[in-house]
């Protein structure tokens, strides 16, 4: 039987993050209440984050592994994950902690009547270039699409498997999920979510 939901995680180099990542899912899936399955994507990783989802995935029926023969990106490691899942809906998010996994039951009680919901992080934690870099951009796409979203670039969101079928997903283009999806005709909403201090 298909799980309800399937957490999709690409990894780079995340080798101290993995096993931090795995008990903050635990903590942030247990007080939901349904069937989850977890996709951790090895995008090449050249230090001992292949090792560390391998260790993860013997011990937890939960935990499954896709590894890319080399680094592809996240575009293409995201999409290796979202062609694995075999959820009703697919979270994804990154793999550094900066999402806070306690959030996906936040999303998933907003999922009903739309396609997609993601995140709009509150209180960002990233460097201020990073901050302002992103207002410009988001400013931009916005007046060249006639949108008002705030966030493209937060990696939490949630959707519907079926939608993929209509989404084609070429590199770089993860970050703007929400735009692609309301140009297929899909509904959208965006939440409030928390972002965390990178810690390794």
């Amino acid at each position: 039987m298909n799980p309800e939901i399937s957490i999709v995680a690409p990894v780079f180099n995340e080798e101290e993050n993995i096993q931090l990542l795995v008990s903050a899912i635990y903590r942030g899936v247990k007080d939901i209440g349904c069937s989850y399955e977890c996709i951790l994507v090895d995008d090449g990783s050249t230090d001992g984050s292949r090792l560390k989802i391998e260790t993860v995935c013997a011990e937890n029926e939960h935990f499954r592994m896709v590894s890319l023969a080399k680094n592809y990106g996240q575009t293409a490691a995201l999409d290796a994950g979202f062609k694995a899942a075999s959820g009703k809906y697919i979270v994804m998010m990154d793999a550094d902690l900066q999402n806070n996994p306690r959030d996906i039951k936040l999303l998933l009680e907003n999922i009903d009547g739309f396609d997609m919901v993601y995140g709009c992080r509150l209180n960002r934690k990233d460097s201020f270039v990073k901050r302002v870099s992103s207002k410009i951009g988001n400013y931009v796409r916005n007046k060249l699409t006639n949108e008002n979203i705030r966030d493209t670039g937060c990696s939490l969101k949630i959707f519907r498997r079926e939608c993929l079928n209509k989404i084609k997903l070429y590199n770089g283009m993860h970050r703007f999920l929400p735009t692609l999806f309301k140009i297929e005709g899909f509904s959208i909403k965006e939440v409030e979510v928390q972002h965390q201090r990178r810690l390794y």
